[in-house]
């Protein structure tokens, strides 16, 4: 059924193909059944009550394996000639998984501008790594002609119907775990997680609503849904975006009229709504998410949501973010709550001058983390040195503090 189309079979029949059972049989013993975490702060900052379905947590940082493992079981004795994946990350090391557990070759094909810490994942489950392409889709091109010369199965990351099946275990989880589940948020790249989830709940009867969730930048679905064309007939999204997992320039084949027949909604949100979820998650959750990851719990802060009676799980959907992006995003959020404060100040040019300064930021209780003595490119008195430092302080009435206690004694101080 992997290769069936809408034009030779009804979406009632794709929904109807999909074999969930079996795709839980396959992922048993291999991928995990992630968390649903009950979230008081983010329940209050949506009015209304909200777990989070934590599949960063799953085995290779993202719900992907599932569709992989699921799509390795049915190829059957056709993997054993290898297996080729096309992927910005998540798919690619999900599909490097699983063909290690089958003990099978594997080649992947990756943007140039992949992130290298999801590169080097694939790298370490021992799949080989062409970094070629400037998309997903050009990669997907390549993959094809590779697998043309070499005989190796193609596992798409998200137009196939075994691969949605294996994403919509994940929806059986939340079934079984949330009792009075009445909506699912989850984010939407190619659409597989969506339209796998959206089977599952299509086939239990539930009454439960289905919102997907887009990067504002790259959100194809958005035209796609409200026409009735096919995917190639819509110009790509060609917008860059932190939550590079989801940023697909094309719907699928498969999950176009999947997602027109089983989403309920479908939101967008910015760069910054997305960093902004991405620091709530770690600062209150306790949850390291990608940007894809974080943006089911963006559309929920960015109160555009309406409360619901019952239960809403935001599906954080991967956990792979670059540590330098992470780290960034959280020094941001430090300097804009006032926790972190560049301070530019003057010292007599002379022994001692820098300690009698960092003295008295020691008696407030502020914390030194760099000094940087400036001489170059400032308006100086003569026997005189501009001072840089950044200091962790308590908040905004702390620095304050900092600030007053520098100036009565003496000092010219600059706050940037």
């Amino acid at each position: 059924m992997s290769d069936q189309r809408p034009d030779t079979a009804s979406v009632a029949e794709l929904i109807a193909s999909a074999d969930l059972e079996a795709a839980r049989g396959a992922i048993a013993g291999v991928a995990v059944a992630t968390p649903t975490i009950a979230c008081a702060d983010l329940a209050e900052a949506a009015g209304t009550a909200v777990s989070l379905k934590a599949e960063c947590l799953q085995v290779t940082g993202s719900f992907k394996l599932r569709g992989a493992l699921h799509k390795v079981a049915a190829l059957g004795d056709r993997a054993a000639a290898g297996l080729l994946a096309a992927s910005a990350g998540n798919h690619a090391r999900a599909v490097a998984q699983a063909a290690r557990v089958r003990g099978v070759a594997c080649e992947v094909f990756m943007p140039r501008d992949a992130p290298v810490s999801k590169v080097a994942a694939v790298e370490r489950l021992g799949a080989r790594v062409h970094l070629q392409g400037d998309s997903v889709e050009d990669d997907l091109r390549l993959a094809a002609q590779r697998g043309e010369q070499t005989g190796a199965a193609l596992v798409h990351p998200f137009d196939d119907i075994d691969v949605i099946a294996g994403q919509g275990t994940l929806a059986l989880e939340l079934l079984e775990d949330v009792p009075d589940l009445a909506r699912v948020v989850v984010p939407v790249g190619g659409g597989g997680l969506a339209s796998g989830v959206g089977i599952a709940l299509r086939r239990s009867c539930a009454s439960v609503e289905l919102v997907g969730v887009q990067a504002r930048v790259c959100a194809p679905y958005v035209q796609a849904l409200q026409g009735s064309g096919s995917p190639g007939s819509f110009d790509p999204a060609a917008g860059a975006t932190i939550a590079d997992g989801i940023a697909i320039k094309r719907p699928g084949v498969l999950t176009m009229p999947l997602l027109r027949e089983l989403l309920d909604g479908l939101e967008t949100v910015t760069e910054e709504e997305i960093a902004q979820a991405m620091i709530f998650l770690a600062e209150h959750a306790k949850l390291v998410a990608e940007g894809a990851g974080a943006v089911s719990v963006a559309a929920l802060l960015s109160g555009r949501l309406a409360p619901i009676r019952g239960r809403t799980v935001a599906i954080v959907s991967g956990g792979n973010v670059d540590s330098g992006l992470l780290a960034a995003l959280l020094r941001r959020r430090e300097t804009e709550a006032g926790r972190r404060v560049r301070l530019f100040t003057f010292v007599s040019d002379r022994p001692g001058g820098l300690a009698e300064l960092l003295e008295l930021v020691a008696r407030t209780r502020a914390n030194v983390v760099s000094v940087e003595h400036v001489r170059d490119a400032v308006a100086l008195d003569v026997r005189e040195t501009g001072v840089a430092l950044t200091l962790e302080t308590r908040g905004l009435a702390h620095t304050e503090e900092v600030r007053a206690a520098l100036e009565d004694r003496g000092y010219r101080v600059n706050l940037g």
